[in-house]
């Protein structure tokens, strides 16, 4: 069975839709990107000229350290924060390319075990066994595709979690060092 003019046709411009709704989904990435950048840049403007204000204010070396101390724990914080809205950036954008490929590949496998079946219908007597074999081998490589689906999703799970525990310890750690410097 061969593809008709206008099954290309149509297979090239859901191919440039496609295309230009992941270029849009990548612009809307780098725009939440600089928009985080930008909050960030103004908020730390901003604190860093409360905190000259304040180490001008400081009178001996005692109120010194109790400032610092004071800054330590919420930078860590807002480090840890900016971190997951980076990370939560990035995760979504990488979610929208991986549904439209799988959504793609499942397409072109469906094309592909529908020409298997049409060919399968077409042959000549005596081609049964090639043609198993050629199911058999879609079929296989089929499976194979999603257990590597499975596998890379696992995968992000766990560097999720690792992620959260990571930020999770920090901003702990963050809070046991602002304790300690205070006593």
């Amino acid at each position: 069975m061969a593809l008709t003019a206008d099954q290309i046709l149509a297979a090239q411009k859901a191919n440039l839709e496609t295309l230009f709704g992941l270029t849009t989904k990548a612009f809307e990435g780098v725009e939440k990107l600089v928009e985080l950048n930008v909050t960030a840049s103004k908020a730390a403007l901003t604190e860093a000229q409360s905190t000259a204000q304040a180490a001008l204010n400081v009178k001996d070396a005692q109120e010194l350290l109790t400032l610092q101390a004071s800054l330590f724990q919420p930078l860590a914080e807002k480090t840890a924060a900016y971190s997951r809205h980076l990370y939560d950036i990035a995760q979504g954008t990488g979610a929208e390319f991986t549904k439209a490929f799988e959504a793609k590949a499942a397409e072109a496998q469906q094309t592909f075990v529908g020409l298997v079946d049409s060919a399968s219908k077409n042959a000549p007597a005596g081609s049964e066994t090639a043609v198993a074999v050629l199911k058999s081998a879609v079929a296989a490589a089929n499976n194979a595709f999603e257990s590597v689906q499975k596998a890379v999703k696992q995968a992000s799970d766990v560097a999720e979690a690792n992620f959260n525990a990571v930020s999770t310890q920090a901003v702990a750690a963050a809070k046991t060092t602002t304790t300690s410097r205070k006593r």
